[in-house]
Parts: C-alpha cells; sequence; structure tokens
C-alpha cells in the first residue's frame, strides 16, 4: 500500500495552525511523530497538519517545515472560507491588528469556523493590567491598561462566544515575554537603553519559545474545556535584572538604570506600558492539569542553553 493510500486508510486528523510563524515552525516537528503500520510496513505522519498564510511566498518555505499551506487573509474574510470545516484541531497564533480595541481577525475566523473543534488561542498576559507586584493565579479578572491588551481581551471574549455557538473545546493561554537565542533584547543592551532603578523596577514574567510550542501541544491534547492557563515559567525576576543576565551572557555592557521620570524621555511609549505594569504569575495550573515540566524552567537556563 502507498503512503498516501495509508493516510486514507488511517484518517489522520487534522491541524490548522493560524499565524504559523517562529513559535508555530517550533510546533510543526513537536506534530510530526509518525505512525507505522505493523501489516503494512509503511510509516505515515501523524497529523496533517495546515498553516494558513497571508504570502503566497512563504508557500514553499511552510511546506519544508512539515505544513500544507493555505493561504487566505485574516483581514479579507471572504478569502477564509476554505477553512471552515478543514481541522478538528486548531492553533491560533495570530496577533490582532494594531490598532483598533476590537480583535476583528480573530471575529473574521470565528464566523467560518462551523464545526465542532478544539482550539488552542494565544493570548497575552497583558490582558491583567498593572497588578503591583502581586502573585497572581488564572482567576484574577482582567483589567486591561492599554489599547493592544484591550484587543485580547476582545479577542478572549469573541473565541469564547464561538466556543458556546459550535460547542466547541476552547483553551486560552496567556503568554508572557517570549524569549530564545534569536529574540533577545540584544540591540536594546547595544543602545544603552536604559532600564529602571531597581526600587522602581516592575516585575516580568517569560517563557522560552521552545517549551510555549510544547505547551501549545500539550494544551491542544490535554487542556480542559473553556480553560484558562498562565504560560510562564519558574522565573521570579525583574526588568532590569533580566536586561542584566542577557548583558551578562554575551559580555555586553549592563543598561544604566534611571528613575521612571527621567526614562520617560528615553524610551518608546510601547515600552514605557511594559514598564508600567508589574506581575507575578502562577504556574500552577499547566503543572498540575497538564503535567506540563518545562526545558528551560528558569530564564537563567534558557539563556545558558545558547
Amino acid at each position: 500500500m502507498k503512503k498516501n493510500q495509508l493516510n486514507k486508510k488511517i484518517g489522520r486528523p487534522r491541524v490548522l495552525i493560524v499565524g504559523c510563524g517562529d513559535v508555530g515552525l517550533r510546533i510543526l516537528p513537536l506534530l510530526r511523530p509518525t505512525l507505522f503500520d505493523q501489516n503494512e510496513g509503511v510509516a505515515a505522519n501523524r497529523f496533517r497538519i495546515f498553516a494558513l498564510t497571508s504570502s503566497p511566498g512563504r508557500c514553499e518555505d511552510l511546506r519544508r517545515a512539515g505544513a500544507i499551506p493555505v493561504v487566505g487573509n485574516l483581514d479579507e474574510p471572504a478569502t477564509l472560507a476554505k477553512l471552515a470545516t478543514l481541522a478538528s484541531k486548531i492553533i491560533y497564533l495570530a496577533p490582532p491588528a494594531p490598532s483598533g480595541s476590537r480583535d476583528n481577525r480573530s471575529r473574521h475566523l470565528a464566523a467560518v469556523l462551523s464545526q465542532s473543534s478544539h482550539l488552542v488561542y494565544i493570548s497575552t498576559s497583558g490582558v491583567y493590567g498593572d497588578c503591583g507586584g502581586q502573585y497572581i493565579d488564572e482567576t484574577r479578572p482582567v483589567n486591561p491598561g492599554n489599547v493592544r491588551a484591550v484587543r485580547r481581551v476582545d479577542a478572549e471574549r469573541v473565541w469564547r462566544h464561538w466556543a458556546r455557538r459550535t460547542r466547541s473545546v476552547l483553551t486560552i493561554l496567556r503568554v508572557p515575554g517570549i524569549y530564545a537565542s534569536d529574540r533577545l533584547p540584544i540591540e536594546r543592551l547595544n543602545n544603552a537603553v536604559p532600564a529602571l532603578l531597581p526600587t522602581q523596577d516592575v516585575y516580568t514574567n517569560h517563557i522560552h519559545a521552545q517549551d510555549l510550542a510544547r505547551l501549545i501541544v500539550a494544551a491542544l491534547f490535554s487542556g480542559s474545556p473553556n480553560r484558562l492557563y498562565n504560560a510562564v515559567d519558574d522565573s521570579c525576576i525583574k526588568m532590569g535584572d533580566y536586561f542584566d543576565l542577557v548583558a551578562d551572557r554575551f559580555n555586553l555592557p549592563r543598561p544604566p538604570r534611571l528613575p521612571r521620570e527621567q526614562l520617560e524621555s528615553r524610551i518608546t511609549p510601547v515600552m514605557l506600558t511594559f514598564m508600567a505594569e508589574s506581575r507575578q504569575m502562577s504556574n500552577t495550573r499547566i503543572k498540575q492539569e497538564l503535567g506540563f515540566r518545562f526545558l528551560y524552567p528558569q530564564v537563567t537556563d534558557g539563556l545558558m542553553s545558547g
């Protein structure tokens, strides 16, 4: 029996990745372990994986990575109809549009997804807003402090409504700062962009990109229906200390420290919003309910891994 015949016989489940950037590409190998038909002696991929892209030029790269590209644009609803019943498991990594208080991209996709599915939505820890450095868990009410977070709160509501309407399973991961060897503040350190004084500094939360990819897969197959999870590692660290760790790891000068009133004229408004929010997030739920174990439980582990 040929491989494509075996695939049809097995009836492989389909997975759709919406927003297949760095994290999405890290997910693909995790979904590619093979099945082996003992009778036929033929190997087949475990899942049939589709990836939505708005750029036809990315199709070949996605194919090489192991996904079947589907061209469509979340800002153009007419291009999304083909996704209606394409997959029973969906990973939504795409960000909202960069303006407005509503996530119309989520609305456009939710409007066409008609069958009962399991969708993992990648939200942001920013929906909690400033917590004054307090230790919080998933029961904390949302309190977005900037328009980016407002859009994410809107998106979460869109997907909750969709899950009720289609009787689907929804898992929301609230994700903080994602880092990896190619996602570090090296340029910021080279430019000597200042950080806050230790006495005024804010707590930040982190997760390595590879751990996030693994956590998304765990949520896709083990996440409880309509459940929130904080997607954070074990680190308890302030922003300036994180910059210092990166600087020391790459033999760069540590950033200068300034009081907030002086810093406001030296950094971008977007970065200033991050420096206005302080929280420590619990990851007990992902450990207890998903049985998740980190490859890089601390930022120091991820930095030393290269």
